[in-house]
């Protein structure tokens, strides 16, 4: 696993990488790599559907050639502070402190700030000044949907972002009541669905406003969903941040640390040895019978880390010693887990091409969409077999949040699917 590209450089080389590697985490990584992505394919779809004349530009009154306001430059500033303080204070105490940690935390640097603020307002005041006029003058533009992209994508990571973590705390609502302020502020804890249903609402909203169609917004962004939320499962896999699944007692880790296969028995006799990484297994599940594992062994042309993986060196610094390592992200699971952030980038790969050929078949408003959440509903809901999540009693059942929300997504998107053939029927 790679925490962060300080790791990969580390192994793929064999060299001492530069200090402020460490502080280019492999899952924000990624995240940043899902959202360009996502924008990108948005882009894409949207200016397909403005030729088909499916979308229209709206037009738009600005004021060109005013001098900097007031309320711009102390933006500017503020956002310049905070960046520098945060940003640049991880990089004047390189090694000193947990990337994360100090991110989250009230430390930081005022040089660094200060420095970053006077640069961006100044750069606001340059950039007004240039293009500044004797007689400030009102133009009217025509702004077309796909230029909104950047918008849009900004929006999304916001809303998505606190959506994410309102959710992940909801879920594990006994967690946050422990220590509510430090779970807020946490870097860990991430709840896709919570991302997904804030950043919906907040782009609905305005799509709305910018007289984007509705419909033919959510279709256009159908792909890039899929195929974003696949690559960002990429970065759960590499980094190791927790989104395993359950364990998996086919298999167990070898003293020279490979992935074997166990006989009957061996996986209560692993978690029966007292450690540290047991105890906490029992906090979390109630008892050593109660921790949730199946036993299947795959087919013998895949490798057995495919079906049963310890995620050495995971982010989270969860699971028992790895044997002679030293130092931040030295632990690895052991009993072995599913690793499900690989399959549900597999699936979601597949499915992003499915969406992608029926991007030009699917013709009503609304169908390509109502189809992804019909996908990414079953995809989760079967992919939640095999996690481990917090679940709810509900008249017998007792399902996970995101198996109520992907079933909530297959109904929302049959529902969309149906109402876009009537609408076919009757045009």
């Amino acid at each position: 696993m790679y925490p962060n590209l300080y790791y990969f450089l580390k192994e793929a080389f064999g060299v001492e990488p530069w200090g402020f590697t460490q502080y280019i985490n492999s899952f924000g990584f990624f995240v940043a790599i899902s959202f360009l992505l996502a924008a990108w394919l948005l882009a894409k779809e949207l200016n397909r559907k403005e030729k088909q004349g499916l979308l229209q530009p709206k037009e738009e009154t600005i004021v060109v050639g005013e001098a900097a306001k007031p309320g711009e430059l102390i933006f500017n500033f503020i956002f310049g502070f905070i960046v520098g303080y945060k940003i640049l204070g991880v990089f004047f105490n390189a090694g000193e402190t947990h990337p994360q940690e100090y991110i989250f935390s009230s430390k930081g640097s005022w040089t660094g700030g200060i420095l970053l603020a006077l640069l961006f307002a100044g750069l606001r005041y340059y950039e007004k000044q240039k293009q500044k006029l004797a007689q400030p003058e009102k133009r009217t533009i025509r702004v077309w949907p796909h230029e909104r992209v950047g918008d849009i994508t900004i929006m999304a990571a916001v809303a998505g972002f606190i959506g994410a973590k309102v959710f992940d705390n909801l879920e594990n609502w006994d967690r946050f009541i422990e220590n509510p302020i430090a779970n807020l502020l946490s870097p860990s804890g991430l709840t896709f669905y919570g991302g997904l249903i804030c950043a919906t609402i907040a782009i609905l909203w305005y799509a709305k406003k910018k007289n984007i169609g509705l419909l033919h917004l959510c279709d256009a962004a159908a792909p890039g969903l899929m195929l974003s939320y696949a690559t960002g499962r990429i970065g759960c896999q590499v980094s190791g941040d927790g989104d395993w699944g359950i364990f998996n007692s086919a298999y167990k880790l070898d003293t020279d640390g490979s992935i074997v296969e166990a006989a009957a028995g061996q996986f209560q006799n692993s978690l029966v040895n007292g450690s540290q990484y047991t105890q906490y297994l029992v906090r979390e599940f109630g008892s050593l019978e109660k921790i949730p594992h199946a036993s299947f062994r795959g087919p013998s042309f895949l490798p057995d880390w495919f079906f049963a993986y310890n995620y050495p060196h995971n982010v989270n610094e969860v699971g028992v010693p790895i044997p002679g390592c030293e130092g931040t992200y030295c632990n690895q699971l052991n009993p072995l887990v599913f690793p499900t952030p690989l399959y549900e980038f597999i699936a979601c790969t597949l499915l992003f091409f499915v969406l992608w050929y029926f991007r030009k078949k699917l013709h009503v408003a609304g169908q390509l969409f109502g189809l992804y959440l019909i996908f990414n509903g079953v995809e989760r809901f079967l992919i939640e077999k095999i996690r481990v999540n917090t679940t709810y009693s509900m008249f017998g059942f007792h399902p996970t949040q995101a198996e109520l929300i992907s079933s909530l997504l297959v109904v929302a998107g049959v529902y969309l699917m149906l109402r876009a053939r009537k609408t076919s029927s009757i045009s």
